[in-house]
């Protein structure tokens, strides 16, 4: 029996493509970021029995426009932009890839620490614009200092793991870790407003929920040290982005690494771009070819235990805590 594979963007990797291939699945890559009426109407004609959402929100209605749909696969880790709760009215579970893009995500994140720290998006700008700033271009260096990491999970630890050649002190924030590392150099911060006190860099690594959405607001930039960093490679949502702009505008903290942004992607007028001390890329923390690999093959395999009856691992359905006993 021929089964349909919806994707909410683009093709998988090859590989990916050609293991759904083997298995008889028939897939259906759309346009991303798709008006909602269109990708609606997408689904409602096809009839998938899986859905992979790869950009772009899953809704209610389009979650009910198909009666065939058994499973919803996030491609990533991510999954505020599906609609969990209609997915578990009817029994759906919706899968992340846990763990398939934690290196990539945690080396973006190392990345960006950099970045801002030696301004290197700046300078090259500047650059290439004629400009030599030798003389009055000064960075910060990133060993030594105090590391926060709000959010504990798999990208946290290996980014805990990558700053240790740089003998950074990092402190954890994370209310719902039951066990700490046990590392020399690591901690843990029972109080929120005490990390931002205490931290040279601010690393965010936590889901999106309603209770953290605008977790970084103009009272917590008053709290951290001046001259700190933050980065953010997890969801947009957490910072209210008026408060970081002013925050930056005003040197009240040194600078920012964004990879995700409230709303994706940013307008074209965004006060953002006018931030010397920012950098931005466009949520591509997970964009690397060995992430990619990793992910489509996980949430496929995912969708073809869901088809064949085997059992998922139960870390990685995000609404079964949704489903009625």
């Amino acid at each position: 029996m021929t089964r349909t594979l919806l994707l909410t963007g683009p093709q998988l990797t090859v590989e990916a493509m050609a293991h759904a291939a083997a298995h008889g699945v028939r897939v259906i890559p759309t346009t991303p970021y798709l008006p909602a009426d269109e990708l609606t109407a997408i689904i409602a004609r096809e009839q998938p029995d899986a859905i992979i959402v790869r950009q772009g929100n899953l809704t209610r209605e389009m979650i009910n426009a198909s009666r065939a749909l058994k499973i919803i696969a996030k491609h990533g880790v991510g999954y505020d932009t599906i609609d969990i709760a209609a997915a578990a009215e009817r029994n759906i579970p919706v899968t992340i890839a846990l763990g398939a893009n934690a290196q990539s995500v945690a080396e973006h994140a190392l990345a960006l620490m950099f970045s801002v720290a030696r301004q290197t998006a700046l300078l090259d700008a500047r650059l290439r614009d004629g400009h030599w700033d030798k003389a009055t271009s000064v960075g910060i260096e990133l060993s030594g200092k105090t590391l926060g990491l709000v959010g504990l999970g798999a990208i946290g630890r290996i980014l805990m793991a990558l700053v240790t050649p740089l003998r950074m002190t990092v402190k954890v924030y994370d209310p719902y870790l039951a066990h700490l590392p046990d590392l020399p150099n690591v901690e843990r911060a029972e109080d929120f407003d005490a990390l931002l006190a205490d931290c040279d860099v601010i690393s965010l690594h936590c889901p999106l929920n309603e209770q953290n959405r605008n977790l970084f607001g103009a009272a917590q930039f008053a709290q951290m040290r001046p001259g700190s960093l933050l980065i953010n490679t997890a969801r947009g949502e957490l910072i209210d982005t008026g408060a970081l702009v002013h925050a930056l505008s005003t040197g009240q903290i040194a600078g920012a690494g964004l990879d995700t942004f409230n709303p994706e992607p940013p307008p074209a007028d965004s006060a953002l771009w006018g931030l010397p001390t920012l950098v931005a890329t466009p949520h591509v923390g997970a964009n690397t070819h060995e992430a990619r690999d990793r992910v489509g093959m996980l949430a496929l395999q995912q969708i073809l235990d869901v088809w064949n009856g085997d059992p998922l691992e139960p870390r990685a359905v995000v609404n079964r805590h949704l489903f009625a006993d």
